[in-house]
C-alpha cells in the first residue's frame, strides 16, 4: 500500500507539535496553548516570562520555514485569495479562541491527550463550528 505524501508530512508534522506540548508541559509545567502564549505577550499578563513566549513563537514560526528551506520541498496552499473572508476568518478565530480560554493547540493536542472534559468538549465545538462556517463561505456565499 502506497501513502500519499501529504499524509506522510501530516503525520511527521503531528508528531512533532505532540512532542512539543508534552515537552512545554514537563518543562514549564503548563499546557502549550499557542493563543495563550499570545495573548499573554498581547495583554501583557505575560511580562515575566516574555523571553520564553517570544522563543516559543520563534520556533513556531521558524520551524516550518528551516524544514523548507532545508529540503526544497514547496507545500500547496488553498489559501483563498479572498482577503475579507481570511480578516473575517482570523478576526472569528480570534474571538473564539478567547471564549473558549483556548485553543486547537490547548486544548485539541493538550487537553484530549490528558483526557480533559473541557478539552474534548471545546474540540468537538470548534471542529463543527469550523465544518459549518466552510459549508456557509463555500456553498451559500461562494468566497472560498
Amino acid at each position: 500500500m502506497h501513502m500519499q505524501m501529504d499524509w506522510i508530512w501530516g503525520l511527521i508534522g503531528g508528531g512533532i507539535i505532540g512532542l512539543a506540548g508534552a515537552l512545554f508541559l514537563l518543562v514549564n509545567g503548563r499546557v502549550m496553548g499557542a493563543s495563550g502564549i499570545i495573548g499573554g505577550l498581547v495583554d501583557g499578563s505575560g511580562r515575566s516570562n516574555a523571553g520564553e513566549r517570544l522563543s516559543f513563537l520563534a520556533g513556531l514560526m521558524g520551524a516550518p520555514i528551516v524544514v523548507v528551506l532545508l529540503s526544497g520541498w514547496q507545500p500547496e496552499s488553498n489559501v483563498t485569495g479572498n482577503i475579507a473572508a481570511l480578516v473575517v476568518g482570523g478576526l472569528a478565530v480570534g474571538i473564539g479562541t478567547r471564549l473558549a480560554n483556548g485553543c486547537t493547540s490547548g486544548h485539541g493536542v493538550c487537553g484530549i491527550s490528558r483526557l480533559s472534559t473541557r478539552g474534548i468538549v471545546a474540540t468537538l465545538i470548534y471542529m463543527a463550528a469550523g465544518g459549518v462556517a466552510v459549508t456557509l463561505f463555500r456553498t451559500i456565499l461562494g468566497v472560498v
